[in-house]
């Protein structure tokens, strides 16, 4: 039984990490910002424990792994998005995207990594993007953000395996989450006609990527895509 921490767990992709690890008898905790209602919900579901945190914020990510006993699983799922032209974008809006996606990561496995060390072992996912990969129009600081995460990821990689810690990334493609919900259904067709598998991807889907990646234990530094094939 391992104790599993995944960040921006109430929904989406995180709420099926949740489920995923919940369901295979794991003890799980998890990071949400302010939906409490739905933090509520999977808590009820799965049995696993919320916390309300904001991960841009070091002082409270802090505090929220001193109520954490073990970690053996962290999964860096947290992430917003911003889509427009970059001359539309505001410089506030531009740090808060790079504060969650990029430094909300920092922080979570700063907080992580004493309880790792001290096992000398340990396995950290992080969650990019496709768009980190290849880059969007109209979505600059996004993929600057997600790029980050795979230089992130593979730097933390090189640095942690002496201790015996793995950390790997798991870069989605078009998945059906609140992301996609300003997204016509329309556009999401053509985008799942152009991947090879025919279809947009489900939470679901990169849940069971995510345990594969945490679970193999002669991997670290890579990035898997889950896009059914729409970047290769």
């Amino acid at each position: 039984m391992a104790a599993v921490v995944v960040t921006g767990g109430s929904r989406g992709i995180g709420a099926a990490v949740v489920a995923r690890y919940a369901n295979r008898g794991d003890r799980v905790y998890f990071l949400y910002e302010k939906n409490h209602e739905a933090a509520k919900a999977v808590s009820e579901k799965t049995g696993a424990v919320p916390i309300c945190c904001d991960v841009a914020d070091g002082g409270a990510v802090k505090e929220a792994f001193s109520k954490i006993p073990e970690v053996d699983i962290l999964v860096c799922n947290a992430g917003v998005c911003w889509y427009g032209l970059l001359t539309d974008m505001q410089d506030t809006e531009w740090d808060r995207i790079f504060d969650v996606n990029v430094k909300g990561i920092y922080n979570c496995v700063k907080a992580a990594m004493p309880a790792l060390l001290k096992k000398h072992s340990g396995s950290i996912v992080t969650l990019s993007s496709m768009w980190g990969q290849v880059g969007a129009s109209c979505e600059a600081a996004y993929s600057a953000t997600k790029g980050a995460v795979i230089a992130l990821t593979k730097a933390l990689a090189k640095e942690l395996g002496p201790s015996g810690i793995r950390v790997n990334c798991v870069a989605p493609g078009v998945i059906l989450t609140d992301m996609c919900a300003n997204v016509s259904s329309e556009i999401l067709e053509e985008l799942a006609q152009e991947a090879p598998l025919e279809r947009n991807g489900t939470p679901a889907d990169v849940a069971k990527v995510v345990e594969s990646l945490a679970d193999a234990e002669f991997v670290t530094g890579q990035v898997l895509g889950v896009s059914g094939g729409l970047v290769m």
